[in-house]
């Protein structure tokens, strides 16, 4: 049995995480790093996005990968690009702010599949809205979803971090102190009340968006539903940072 571990390069320990629970399923895991241009809406992100190529090879090595693949642009698109189209759980939060983002995403992770042609392939719950869509292909592939990996003060570890400054560091853990605050209310009213009041006082964060989602289809969660999510989004320092948890005990 092989396992996938997809990324986009510039690991750190929440890619680790992935790469350690394929190396629980599995003696072959294969690490692909592949900054993907489809799933870029702003052609100049891809320029922003860090690569760490030999730390890489070391952080992915250590935790387990017996495979490191680096595929270049040929590889994976070879002639025309026949670019797949996500579910319809793709048209909403990250998908409306980012136009064919999930597109993008579906394509590649689809690419990565023929070549490799892995049994099981991990993902971060941190990119829970991908995780459903990715969920949402039916591929025969077995996906796995990892918890999300947080720095000291619950800030979701990712690869944009290293872009914030010392101020915008500091006011990034509002999202994580929003979800806590309200993750055992006693109601969805006075849960978002929570987070949109938490989130009202941090002036450095410009929210795109933050609800409570029903897991099941991403439509927003009244006090019956089963799973409930809060999903939150923003901009500190131009950096786009998003994250999740679920709520309820």
């Amino acid at each position: 049995m092989s396992v996938l571990v997809p990324t986009m390069g510039a690991l750190h320990k929440g890619h680790q995480a992935l790469i350690k629970r394929a190396r629980m399923l599995s003696k072959e895991v294969v690490v692909s790093i592949f900054i993907n241009p489809l799933q870029f809406e702003d052609p100049t992100e891809i320029t922003k996005y860090p690569r760490t190529p030999e730390r890489d090879i070391e952080l992915a090595t250590l935790a387990g990968a017996t495979e490191i693949w680096m595929p270049e642009y040929e590889e994976i698109y070879p002639g025309e690009i026949k670019k797949l189209k996500a579910s319809s759980l793709g048209d909403s939060y990250e998908g409306a702010s980012r136009p064919g983002h999930f597109d993008g995403v579906v394509t590649v992770v689809n690419r990565l599949f023929e070549i490799v042609r892995p049994q099981a392939s991990i993902f971060g719950e941190k990119d829970f809205q991908q995780l459903q869509i990715i969920h949402a292909m039916k591929s025969p592939v077995e996906i796995i979803g990892v918890p999300t990996v947080r720095e000291y003060d619950g800030l979701a570890l990712s690869s944009r971090n290293i872009r914030l400054s010392q101020s915008g560091r500091m006011s990034a853990n509002v999202i994580y102190r929003a979800m806590t605050a309200a993750r055992l209310a006693p109601t969805i009213a006075i849960a978002q009340e929570i987070i949109d009041t938490t989130i009202s006082t941090e002036i450095g964060f410009k929210c795109d968006y933050a609800v409570i989602i029903d897991e099941a289809d991403f439509s927003l969660a009244t006090d019956s539903t089963k799973h409930k999510r809060a999903i939150i989004a923003g901009w500190i320092d131009g950096v786009r940072l998003i994250d999740n948890m679920r709520m309820g005990a």
